[in-house]
């Protein structure tokens, strides 16, 4: 008999190339930060953001996700020491603003698999006028964990005995993003080392965490009666080869209440809302799956809070923004 594990292998694990590997979101327009380092602190704020998405309601081990992100703006003033001397020395006002600082945590669970990931994020951000660009890196550890109710019976086979059930990989992931008042687009390099999945004794070179390229991009047209509009488009691929596109829009009034629509190309219909209550900010997405997985399931929800600490960042006297 073939050994057990690798049916195994591709019952359970997420990691085919054409598998889903990264947690999926559709309220990124919230929460870009999960998917571009560069946007580690772009705005001034320092925000807390929770998120928590079930995909495929109704159908059992469907994969789920819980992340927990934090990321903030490194103040302007501050004083650095002139001189060396100690009788002559001085103090003088230095230019910070312009670093941002966070990290993330997330689980996801999809079917015996269970991914632990937790990363630290750095940004620079460079202004031209009205323009900012954004630099941005990411560093992490994620854990792979198989359920221990699962048992693997193969005799003569080494692997199966020694099987691993708890993995840990290294990862990094790059990302660039340029803003402005009116628009907005990011490019980012996820899972940059590509690192196999070593399971025992043995490293299998079909399953790996291949890179994935997300390409995200708004304008905002404002309205009358502070009604804003903006149309935008995320483009996901992957070093296999495989694409995925959402292109909507959403309606925001007044930076309280918004509204959109969203169509994804492999045949999903995202229906996005939102309120701000003061610095609390509620997210609310419902993903609707045209064809035959429709009817074993009652579609895929995501929940978002995000809690953004201080005003208006275009109003920050030491934030060298707009």
């Amino acid at each position: 008999m073939k050994s057990v594990i690798w049916v195994i292998l591709f019952l359970i694990l997420p990691l085919a190339a054409r598998a889903q590997q990264m947690p999926l979101y559709s309220q990124y327009v919230m929460n870009g930060y999960l998917l571009n380092p560069a946007m580690t602190g772009y705005d001034g704020y320092t925000s807390f953001n929770l998120t928590a998405r079930q995909q495929w309601l109704g159908i059992k081990d469907a994969p789920a996700t819980r992340s927990f992100s934090g990321h903030t703006r490194l103040l302007k003033k501050n004083h650095v020491v002139k001189s060396r001397s100690v009788n002559s020395r001085r103090l003088k006002s230095s230019t910070k603003g312009r670093v941002g600082l966070g990290g993330f945590i997330f689980s996801e669970r999809n079917g015996h698999v269970e991914r632990t990931g937790l990363q630290g994020s750095y940004a620079y951000h460079i202004f031209m006028q009205e323009t900012q660009f954004s630099f941005g890196l990411s560093a992490g550890i994620f854990q792979f964990k198989i359920d221990d109710d699962l048992s693997f019976r193969d005799d003569g086979d080494e692997t199966a005995l020694n099987f691993q059930r708890v993995i840990y990989v290294p990862d990094a992931n790059l990302g660039f993003y340029v803003s402005d008042p009116k628009y907005y687009a990011g490019i980012s390099v996820n899972q940059l080392f590509q690192s196999y999945l070593k399971i025992g004794n043995r490293q299998f070179e079909d399953y790996k965490m291949v890179r994935h390229y997300y390409l995200m991009g708004g304008y905002r047209f404002e309205l009358p009666n502070k009604f804003t509009i903006e149309p935008n488009m995320f483009f996901k691929a992957t070093e296999q080869k495989s694409f995925q596109l959402d292109i909507g829009g959403k309606i925001d009034y007044n930076d309280d209440y918004w509204a959109g629509l969203v169509y994804r190309t492999n045949g999903t219909l995202i229906i996005l809302a939102g309120v701000r209550v003061q610095q609390l900010y509620i997210g609310y997405a419902f993903d609707y799956m045209f064809g035959w997985i429709q009817k074993h399931t009652y579609g895929s929800h995501e929940l978002v809070l995000a809690l953004k600490l201080g005003d208006n960042a275009r109003r920050y006297r030491w934030l060298n923004r707009y």
